[in-house]
């Protein structure tokens, strides 16, 4: 039995400020072989729900200087080396997550520099526009020249079910309800339950009545659990869930669904690569494209919806053109064994199904090559038949599947709304291709090697989440001169 399985971790319920602790309901979390206890949720939804929508003027009222002072104030308490709740979080996550220690060392490092007044300003500006948030914003005139239009972007009720494959995850969701001035309810995932619980406790710490610490809450609660659901998805307790949850989870939210409860979904998605004939032009382009195709396939150890599955390529499916792509299969493969431990690591569970699937492909060499899956390294696999493997979706743990082309209509067709990046060399081809892509389904276009990679704050799944989380209000003035036509028995033009 594993340390992380004989120690007992006790997940707190942090309600608006309070720290709630004991009568312990037992759970299980998806991999390591690790439990937890979390308080019964359903004996708190009194104080844990914010019936009252007034009751959110002080976070409403709150100047953007204080949100950024607050926020960067927190950020200097969440270093894992002196934050105990954070050092725990962490400890756990060494077990439950997919991501290998090395990495996660550099997630949790990476926690306190997203709350920097800086990084939150650019958040709010470009995914919402501080205009909006901090004010009415007049727009300019329309049919009536009488008329003024003002517009407001103001906070909401939500309910946040949060994944847990990246650490950052919980973090971003604090403050994207800080930025937008709204009451957040936090549903941790069983794969970590502590990140979102420790940053939210070092609030608490920090100052447990401030209007942001008061508008956060974070609990975990067995998803499906009708006791604690049929009373917390209801419209008069909150406006909004935001769901990063998986197929069965988004499907099961949607029976909660009625008029005034708005459900956004940052659900599933896959990812692939799209490389053009360029990458052949030398040998030293090639192991550019290697490096970067590398980058897209491994970082975050391909636990994430941006990493590369399936890889398209225009290298022709004739006997010279299948070895053109056989040789970048063999250079990726090599390229994903230099990475470097804090960007990608051999996978510490490599899932047993896909092992399987990949061993099998041993019986049929003429249509697969594999470079590499001999352990938990990763594996590049070149289909030679112009056509992707048949357990496309299962494809993980730095495993990659290069599918030579002929056309790049095959790749675009390829494409549908379950496609969230698509990385492309080189940039030349991904201008050419961008608008059939975005009508195909396609959410994200990024230079080849970047999918993985720090981006400038943006649409996310094809949505902009932080505009979706607010409520767009209206203030209208019609004038005077709007109703003189009624005054005169006239018809209004």
């Amino acid at each position: 039995m594993s340390a992380a399985a004989e120690a007992s971790y006790r997940v707190p319920l942090l309600l608006r400020g309070e720290i709630v602790e004991g009568g312990d309901m037992a759970f299980g979390g998806r991999r390591g072989g690790v439990s937890f206890t979390a308080p019964d949720v359903a004996g708190h939804l009194g104080k844990l729900v914010l019936s009252t929508p007034s009751r959110m003027a002080d976070i409403a009222g709150l100047p953007f200087a204080e949100i950024e002072r607050f926020l960067a104030a927190l950020g200097e308490r969440l270093d894992p080396a002196t934050n105990p709740h954070l050092a725990e979080a962490f400890a756990l996550a060494c077990h439950t997550s997919g991501l290998s220690r090395s990495l996660l060392v550099e997630y949790y490092r990476g926690i306190p520099g997203m709350l920097q007044p800086d990084a939150v300003r650019d958040v709010a500006e470009r995914m919402v526009g501080l205009d909006y948030l901090n004010g009415w914003v007049e727009q300019p005139r329309g049919r009536n020249r009488h008329g003024t239009l003002r517009i407001r972007a103001v906070g909401s009720r939500a309910v946040h079910i949060i994944a847990g494959n990246v650490p950052v995850v919980g973090v971003a969701t604090v403050l994207r309800n800080a930025i937008t001035r709204s009451d957040a309810i936090i549903k941790t995932p069983s794969n970590d339950p502590l990140t979102a619980a420790a940053i939210v406790r070092t609030m608490i710490e920090l100052d447990p009545g401030h209007p942001i610490t008061r508008h956060t809450s974070v609990a975990y609660w067995k998803g499906g659990d009708a006791r604690i659901e049929d009373a917390l998805y209801d419209p008069r307790r909150i406006e909004k869930i935001v769901a990063w949850g998986g197929f069965a989870g988004i499907r099961h939210l949607t029976q909660y669904l009625q008029p005034g409860l708005d459900l956004i979904t940052l659900d599933p998605k896959h990812s692939s690569s799209l490389i053009g004939p360029e990458a052949f032009a030398d040998e030293a382009t090639l192991h550019e494209v290697a490096l970067r195709l590398a980058l897209d396939i491994g970082t975050m150890n391909q636990e994430g919806c941006v990493n590369a599955r399936v890889i398209y390529v225009l290298s022709g499916t004739d006997p010279a053109g299948l070895e053109r792509a056989n040789r970048l299969g063999a250079a990726t493969y090599a390229a994903l064994q230099r990475l470097p431990d804090s960007v990608s690591t051999p996978h510490k569970a490599f899932d047993r199904d896909l092992r399987e699937e990949i061993a099998a492909l041993a019986f049929v060499p003429d249509a697969y090559r594999v470079f590499g899956g001999q352990g938990n390294e990763g594996a590049l696999i070149v289909s030679q038949d112009g056509a992707p493997v048949d357990f496309a979706r299962q494809l993980a743990c730095r495993v990659g599947n290069i599918v030579p082309i002929d056309r790049v209509e095959e790749a675009i067709l390829s494409v549908n709304a379950y496609t969230q990046t698509i990385g492309i060399y080189p940039d030349r081809l991904k201008a050419s291709v961008r608008d059939r892509l975005a009508w195909q389904g396609a959410q994200r276009l990024v230079s080849l090697g970047g999918a993985g990679l720090d981006q400038t704050p943006g649409p996310q799944d094809g949505i902009e989440p932080l505009r979706r989380m607010v409520k767009w209000i209206t203030d209208e003035d019609l004038g005077a001169e709007t109703f003189a036509p009624f005054r005169a028995g006239q018809e209004p033009r």
